[in-house]
């Protein structure tokens, strides 16, 4: 019998713990002997891949990007994560939409009710319904004390974030969350990466994964 897919995501600003969190989750899905596809957004494909060039290199309007932040969601549903999950795979990516409701919503101001319609378009997955994450890991609201290591990630790239934008996209997650109750319900807060992985509450999230396995 192939075992149930599950779909997680992990999501935050660069330099708040997603990969610390999504390596040790990976490991202890496979030491459970489940096959583990790992993967990230915007990317996944070398199409979505060369998708993720432009939206962080090139200038463009904030409709443009979200046209193919979206574009690239789409090509990675179709070639990786709807394949996958019809294998009974753990698909375990570093964002997927709510990051686009946070960074090109909140964070470049964009209507949120076109993000709405093209994650409608995008993410059906042939049955009516809209493909999201059965669970996602989220970091706690960004403080001060994550500023120096996010900083240091994130400021060689054109789009290099300073404190106060940083704040306001953490904070924008928490928020978006709230737009759709089964996501929020469905969310877990995890503490910053300074605990060790062997004693960290990610343990919370895998435990939530029980009734999946």
């Amino acid at each position: 019998m192939t075992a149930k897919g599950l779909f997680i995501s992990f999501e935050g600003i660069d330099g708040a713990g997603k990969s610390t969190h999504i390596a040790a989750l990976v490991d202890r899905c496979r030491a459970q002997g489940r096959t583990v596809t790992q993967t990230r957004e915007p990317g996944g494909t070398p199409l979505a891949e060369s998708l993720r060039e432009l939206v962080l290199h090139q200038p463009m309007d904030a409709l443009t990007e979200a046209l193919l932040v979206f574009a690239a969601r789409r090509d990675h549903l179709q070639q990786v994560i709807e394949p996958a999950l019809s294998r009974g795979d753990v698909v375990v990516s570093d964002r997927f939409t709510d990051a686009t409701f946070a960074y090109q919503g909140a964070g470049r101001g964009f209507d949120t009710s076109v993000l709405t319609q093209l994650e409608r378009w995008v993410q059906n997955d042939g049955s009516g319904a809209i493909r999201q994450p059965d669970i996602t890991g989220l970091p706690p609201v960004f403080t001060e004390s994550l500023w120096p290591r996010t900083f240091f990630i994130s400021s060689s790239k054109p789009s290099g974030l300073n404190f106060s934008m940083a704040s306001f996209i953490s904070a924008s997650y928490v928020s978006d969350m709230g737009r759709n109750f089964l996501r929020l319900f469905n969310t877990v807060i995890f503490e910053d990466d300074t605990i060790p992985v062997s004693l960290h509450p990610f343990n919370t999230l895998y435990n939530s994964m029980a009734s999946f396995f």
